[in-house]
């Protein structure tokens, strides 16, 4: 049976849930997972755990949602999450890491690396961006090639149309889908409003201007870009990624939009794992390298 712990770390006062399925005491290269939103949840993570005989995952709620607190008193702000990736770090002592971040939780992972922050073996970004603008431009023209109009949010029509465009991008798969239902229902809505907007197509909120396309040429890391072939993170987007970061390996679902996680899973599980590993064995090959030059 997977070993589980699950328990909360503090950060500014206030309880951050996290959840590790394996063995800690390993040896293994943990993969550390983080969700996307701003304002979602671990939820639809759980097809990770299955990685866990090879290496302990771990989830965490983001300060704010899910089962983590919820305070009132903080001003939402990149800063908030990039310092609480740190803190989280720190508490479990997670000195060495396999990075993955989806939508949110990838640029929130772009942010991490570009911070400096040591011991990522290898990042993995999903279905994410490096900057916001081109991605809310590409959210209006999906809508469009979908006939429908990127209606503001106090419109009467506006519901209508971001279901139907969530069923288009987000997720393809069967529904309803428990992971996608518990995700919805611990949410918070407010705080996907106070960083983002309303909606997709409408930045509003404190990432209004997010741009680290000119500093995606300081990540060494062995970076995997992955998206699906329906993806909000459309071809365009993820260019933008692969382009920027040296040596960036792109992987797409061809039958996945958002969430490959849960429509491809098999195929999402396997590619994850081969490229962890692969990445620490050209680490090890590195490490010998420089060993043998020092000599």
């Amino acid at each position: 049976m997977t070993p589980i712990d699950q328990d909360y770390v503090a950060f500014r006062g206030y309880r951050t849930w996290y959840r590790i399925a394996g063995d800690r005491n390993s040896g293994a290269v943990p993969l550390l997972a983080l969700h996307g939103g701003p304002g979602s949840t671990h939820n639809y993570f759980w097809p990770l755990e299955r990685l866990a005989d090879r290496r302990p995952v771990v989830v965490y709620d983001q300060i704010g949602c899910g089962k983590s607190d919820r305070p009132t008193d903080i001003e939402w702000s990149v800063d908030v999450f990039r310092e609480e990736v740190v803190a989280l770090r720190e508490q479990l002592q997670l000195a060495r890491i396999h990075l993955l971040g989806t939508s949110w939780g990838g640029m929130l992972a772009l942010e991490h690396a570009l911070a400096g922050a040591p011991g990522i073996v290898s990042l993995i970004l999903s279905s994410t961006l490096a900057n916001i603008d081109e991605w809310a431009q590409e959210q209006r023209r999906l809508l469009r090639e979908m006939g429908l109009e990127p209606v503001a949010a106090d419109d009467p029509d506006h519901e209508r149309v971001e279901r139907l465009y969530f069923d288009r991008h987000f997720y393809r798969g069967p529904k309803p889908r428990a992971e996608l239902e518990r995700m919805f229902a611990e949410r918070n809505v407010d705080l996907h409003r106070a960083m983002q907007g309303p909606d997709e197509w409408t930045v509003t909120g404190a990432l209004r201007g997010w741009d680290v396309r000119d500093r995606l040429g300081e990540i060494d890391a062995p970076t995997l870009v992955i998206r699906g072939g329906y993806d909000m993170s459309t071809e365009k987007i993820s260019a933008t990624l692969v382009n920027g970061i040296r040596n960036a390996r792109e992987v797409v679902f061809e039958n996945s939009s958002h969430t490959p996680v849960l429509e491809e899973t098999d195929a999402y599980l396997a590619t994850v794992d081969e490229f962890a590993r692969e990445s620490e064995r050209e680490g090890a090959r590195r490490k010998a390298a420089r060993q043998d030059l020092g000599h």
